[in-house]
């Protein structure tokens, strides 16, 4: 049988670099890529007496842990796809994408027992499974591992696996109505890693710090996975704390690290910010929107600088990549297209426009899905006629070839004729002293058909009011482009991702 899937790398990782530390987790505990290949074949061999086997759904429910990525690569070796739960879901949610992904079993971390009892009611998955030993209720992962036998372990890999069969079933943000499942196959997330591998320059003595949540597509996609494909070291974090972060970053000489805009600022902000060494740091990836000025302004003053990104779920996710030398020159771009993947501009017709005029932006390359689960008309809804994935985001080309965002098509404001996008205005607020968060909506208006407002956080303490935001923007943006409002928030809604959550916004002020 041959293994053409990702369920093989570990087994390669193995022969390769056996000894090398593979994952790092918890309080210090450690595991080579020899532990973490047994751990995988074992979990496969577990899965498989479950009655897994070729063209099952395996989910799980939990934290960054050895566990997650154990149980993915397990269940690829399997031919099965892995569906990761974001942690998040209420239990409604959850008994949709255990259904709708028709998961055969679902494992889950303790903490989340209650969440699951409510939303399988025993029958969403026929098997659960929780992480650890287990209690009275039945046996836990662990104990399920440790009674495979190495002969068992071995040879748990039980068919043959192409990189065109599913590897992983992800679940979309549900930002505009019932989350659907995007099926990467092993194909998809292979070239995304060597996309990662080529354009930010992954080497196998990297340390890549897992501060975002490893069912997110990109901390899976372009944190994980490149980093174990090299034979990197992951350090594994259940949550974000920006003192742990930077504590973390000291510790392990720490190389690599993705995250948010906000999550960025949070580490600025810190009062430990100063006195932590972040000499180690030379890969800083960033996505769900563009840096403010102020932030690669904090960071630039410590000698780093950011390598911004543009992507989507069904892009396995990247499909762009903004080199961290030309963070300045291309300021509020989201770069170049990744070396194996393409990136055009379509018009309203369909046909691909000139640089610098803006239309969807379209993408293709082998790390673009071949489809949605069991929703043919949608699959069909996502690609244009020859073949290329329609983001249903707005954005240019300039002459040199590199990608700015302006907004999603649903997103973009009519007022009185003209285009608003809500990103240009979006990054001219975070730049305002004592703004932590910015977001614009249209609203409604019986004149101008619509009108931008802005929804921001502040910090505690600042003083930030509409005519304060008026006076910076003044000169900056065209007369019609000003907001007619301003609403201060405690938080905005956002995505796993960071992705602010219009549609919740416009229903809460637009409705």
């Amino acid at each position: 049988m041959h293994q053409h899937g990702i369920g093989a790398w570990l087994a390669k990782r193995r022969r390769v670099s056996p000894d090398r530390t593979a994952l790092v987790h918890g309080e210090g505990s450690a595991m080579t890529y020899r532990q973490f290949a047994d751990g995988a074949d074992r979990v496969a061999a577990a899965l498989r007496r479950l009655g897994v086997g070729t063209g099952d759904t395996v989910a799980y429910l939990g934290e960054n842990s050895p566990d997650f990525l154990q149980v993915m690569f397990g269940t690829a070796r399997l031919g099965a796809a892995f569906v990761p739960v974001n942690t998040r879901l209420a239990p409604p949610e959850i008994t949709h994408v255990l259904t709708d992904s028709g998961a055969r079993v679902l494992i889950h971390d303790p903490d989340f027992a209650s969440r699951v009892a409510a939303a399988t009611g025993g029958s969403a998955a026929s098997r659960i499974v929780v992480t650890g030993l287990g209690s009275t209720q039945g046996p836990g992962l662990a104990r399920l591992m440790e009674d495979v036998d190495a002969d068992e372990a071995g040879g748990a890999a039980a068919s043959q696996v192409s990189v065109d069969d599913p590897a992983a079933i992800i679940y979309t943000s549900g930002t505009t109505g019932r989350a659907k499942g995007a099926v990467l196959t092993h194909g998809n997330l292979t070239w995304v890693a060597l996309n990662c591998i080529v354009d930010y320059d992954v080497v196998s003595a990297d340390v890549a710090l897992m501060i975002s949540p490893l069912f997110h597509v990109a901390s899976l996609g372009m944190g994980a996975l490149p980093v174990i494909l090299k034979g990197g070291t992951l350090v594994l974090e259940k949550g974000f704390e920006p003192g742990r972060a930077l504590a973390q970053i000291e510790r392990y000489g720490v190389t690599m690290l993705s995250g948010v805009p906000t999550t960025y600022q949070m580490m600025a902000e810190h009062p430990n910010w100063s006195s932590t060494d972040l000499s180690s740091l030379t890969k800083l990836t960033c996505g769900g929107s563009a840096v403010p000025v102020r932030i690669l302004d904090a960071y630039e003053q410590r000698g780093l600088s950011f390598s911004q990104g543009y992507g989507m779920t069904e892009a396995s996710p990247g499909a762009t990549a903004l080199p961290p030398a030309m963070t300045r020159a291309k300021q509020g771009s989201v770069g170049l297209p990744h070396f194996f993947t393409d990136v055009r501009i379509a018009g309203g017709d369909g046909t691909p426009v000139p640089a610098g005029t803006i239309g969807e932006i379209e993408i293709a390359g082998p790390n673009v899905f071949p489809g949605y689960h069991r929703l043919p008309e949608a699959t069909a809804a996502a690609f244009t006629p020859d073949g290329w994935l329609r983001s249903g985001d707005l954005g240019y080309l300039d002459d040199d070839g590199y990608l700015y965002i302006a907004g999603r098509l649903k997103d973009m404001i009519i007022s009185g004729g003209e285009n608003i996008y809500p990103p240009e205005l979006e990054l001219l607020l975070s730049e305002i002293d004592g703004v932590t968060g910015a977001a614009v909506i249209g609203v409604p208006d019986p004149r101008w058909g619509e009108v931008p407002w802005a929804i921001v956080t502040v910090r505690e303490g600042a003083r930030v009011d509409l005519d304060l935001v008026r006076g910076f923007l003044d000169g900056r943006i065209a007369r019609y482009k000003m907001p007619k409002n301003l609403v201060i928030v405690d938080e905005l809604p956002r995505t796993a991702s960071g992705k602010v959550r219009k549609a919740e916004l416009r229903a809460r002020f637009a409705g």
